[in-house]
């Protein structure tokens, strides 16, 4: 047993790090804490008296336990190593990478002493363990306690942890100023396994950092992909540049928008663009876990110093968990509002150009909003660059006719097709060209329905009908001049109101496709909130959502927006026609409204529109050639019997019966014109107020 003994003896003292030694030697005999080591009867933690070489007195067993010898021991033990104590060296590894920060961030000699022993008590059970004899610490007391033990002047310790020096700046060491604490908590390093990297990986300091920060992918989007923000791209690149090359101090960019749009791609592609470096703040840490707002600013701050000498960008994405708008449920403020004073001068003078990335811009506080210096929301590209991104992803099992229908849907982000399109091309073999293409649509659909939007529509239920002609719509003007017009001067507000199904909103689909425009159709439904302000905020949204993709405006039942305000009895119905009219009257491109009814209209809103087209139940004449154009359609030869046009009530026959009629052929063939003009029969009689019936 003893000779055991002895060997472990000699492996624990051998396993000891020199500079270790020394200051649990300075912890034990100046610091006093021998008094809780040494108990009367043996030690309080027997393995740290094996590795200190007091084994000894462990085998003597508790009768001949002598406390004043071992602690006369102790006393020898630190004197020998106070006289050798220039040969106490730290490992070579920690003390090659403390020098490289060291010159990265500007570390005097005690910074680095500092860092060096709160990467040990971190990373030394022992060291640890003889520390908390020292009891809880205030912050005045550490460094009275760190001057001891690293035998530095106790101002010097006291500068190297104040709240302005390079450690603190840089996010290295941090003095928990909160309370008192045992001695390992109070040194809080950059993250959790920082102590263990700088510890035993040698390597450039960027790799110590992973954990916080860590270099960007490179960009895999285009500057075409952007095409639809290039007013703010104009912006950001040369401001970007300039800051790069000068200098700048301050500069901040957020920048946010719906999942999937290229937010963070966007930067990458700046990086690239501007030939500098880009970071990212991680958002998790080695394994996994998140890293929660207050530590990821502090990963900032540090980057900032670690990159105030480098051509870089830092990218900090995710950025909602870390601004807030207002207290939590439990009176909790943000990460960013805890430090709020900090955080305001850190936006000002920040020596590295960020880009702040959020998918909401709802929380943000207006005192933080107005320090940076371009704001600007990424929104879904419009609907030529959503046809690309498929015939990019996706050309390989859908066809052009599918690629334009789906591209129609105003919410598909680049991200949800191109995701959808990988899990399709993995198990393609197995799907089949058909089945290829049913499971995109399908994965697809379930995104957009999980994020609140409704899944791709039919072909049939949201295009042009395939026989659409404005000939076979009844207006007193001509439809085609006023594309012609518009196409010159694409500016105009027009008001489309008559009986539903007239063609209102397919001549706004036909229109804007004339004019090679993308159409944003929004229905009453989509825009009303029951929140106070909401009902507006969603119209300001949605005007200036049409304003950046140059879309052609539609909105369906305007009159929910556009009453008459001297009959209304709430005030928020005021403020919202108010809001419409503001809108309708800023907004640049063409807007067109649709309504069954002009009555009750506001006077102000019918005096905004510049153009205000009735459309009415088609003409005997005009029923009777898309009754033909239709069954041309089916391949239909046979004629009607009879004469060719006799329409009795034929003022109440519109394009959307044709349509309606049409559609049942997917479910319920139409296999002769007989058939078609029947069913029509049928569909005009079920109108409310119609008892007449309709020939040929």
């Amino acid at each position: 047993m003893p000779r055991q003994t002895s060997l472990l003896t000699s492996r624990l003292q051998a396993q000891l790090i020199p500079i270790v030694r020394l200051w649990l030697l300075r912890l034990l005999v100046p610091l006093g804490v021998h008094r809780e080591f040494v108990g009367e009867h043996g030690f309080a933690n027997e393995t740290l008296a094996e590795a200190l070489g007091l084994g000894k007195w462990i085998e003597s067993g508790e009768q001949d336990f002598q406390v004043r010898a071992v602690r006369s021991e102790l006393r020898r033990m630190h004197m020998a190593a106070e006289r050798r104590q220039r040969h106490a060296l730290a490992p070579a590894t920690l003390t090659a990478n403390s020098g490289r920060l060291a010159a990265l961030v500007g570390l005097s000699e005690t910074d680095r002493k500092v860092l060096e022993f709160a990467a040990l008590i971190h990373n030394e059970r022992l060291l640890d363990d003889a520390a908390d004899w020292l009891g809880p610490l205030s912050s005045a007391k550490v460094s009275y306690v760190l001057s001891l033990i690293l035998d530095l002047p106790e101002r010097d310790i006291r500068a190297a942890l104040g709240p302005q020096g390079p450690l603190a700046r840089s996010g290295l060491v941090s003095l928990d100023r909160h309370g008192t604490s045992f001695l390992r908590c109070k040194l809080d390093l950059l993250s959790e396994n920082f102590a263990d990297h700088i510890f035993s990986s040698d390597a450039d300091p960027v790799s110590l950092l992973r954990d916080t920060v860590a270099p960007s992918a490179s960009a895999q989007l285009k500057a075409q992909d952007y095409e639809h923000v290039q007013s703010v791209l104009d912006i950001l690149r040369p401001y970007l540049g300039h800051s790069l090359v000068n200098g700048r101090r301050g500069v901040n960019v957020f920048l946010h928008g719906k999942p999937g749009t290229g937010k963070s791609e966007l930067a990458r592609l700046m990086a690239k663009e501007l030939g500098c470096s880009l970071f990212e703040i991680a958002s998790e840490d080695a394994e996994g876990d998140p890293v929660h707002g207050e530590r990821r600013l502090r990963a900032f701050r540090a980057a900032q110093s670690f990159f105030a000498r480098q051509r870089a960008l830092l990218l900090f994405d995710e950025a909602d968990d870390v601004f807030g708008g207002g207290e939590g449920l439990l009176g909790r403020k943000s990460a960013a509002q805890t430090p709020k004073a900090w955080m305001n001068r850190m936006l000002e003078d920040n020596p590295v150009p960020t880009l702040w990335i959020a998918n909401s811009i709802q929380n943000l506080d207006s005192a933080v909003v107005r320090r940076f210096d371009l704001v600007f929301e990424l929104p879904i590209p419009p609907r030529n660059q959503r046809e690309r991104v498929l015939r990019e992803c996706c050309a390989e099992f859908l066809g052009p006719d599918a690629i334009g229908r789906i591209s129609e849907c105003e919410h598909l982000a680049p991200a949800v097709a191109t995701r959808a399109a990988s899990v399709v091309a993995v198990i393609r073999a197995e799907l089949g060209a058909e089945g290829a293409a049913e499971s995109f649509v399908t994965l697809v659909s379930n995104t957009l329905s999980a994020q609140g939007h409704q899944p791709i529509p039919r072909l049939e239920s949201g295009g042009v009908p395939e026989v659409y002609d404005p000939a076979y719509v009844h207006t007193d003007v001509d439809l085609a001049e006023i594309v012609e017009g518009l196409a010159r001067v694409p500016s105009g507000r027009l008001c489309l109101y008559g009986a539903p199904g007239t063609g209102k909103t397919a001549y706004a689909r036909w229109l804007a496709g004339q004019l090679g425009r993308p159409l944003q159709v929004r229905r009453a439904s989509d825009l009303l909130s029951m929140w106070v302000g909401g009902s507006e905020r969603n119209l300001a949204s949605t005007f200036l959502a049409a304003e950046r993709a140059q879309a052609v405006l539609l909105i369906d039942e305007v009159d929910s927006f556009l009453q008459d305000r001297q009959g209304v009895r709430q005030s928020w119905e005021v403020t919202l026609v108010n809001e419409m009219l503001t809108q309708m009257e800023a907004f640049p491109g063409i807007f067109i409204a649709t309504t069954n009814l002009l009555d009750g209209f506001d006077p102000a809103a019918l005096r905004r529109f510049d153009l205000k087209v009735e459309f009415r139940f088609l003409r005997a004449d005009q029923a009777a050639a898309l009754f033909e154009r239709y069954c041309a359609a089916f391949g239909f030869r046979e004629r009607i019997t009879g004469e060719r046009v006799q329409f009795i009530g034929t003022e109440k026959l519109t394009p959307g019966d044709f349509a309606v009629v049409a559609r049942q052929h997917r479910f319920r063939p139409i296999r002769r014109a007989e058939d078609f003009f029947a069913r029509l029969k049928t569909e005009c009689a079920l109108k409310a107020g119609v008892k007449t019936a309709i020939g040929f």
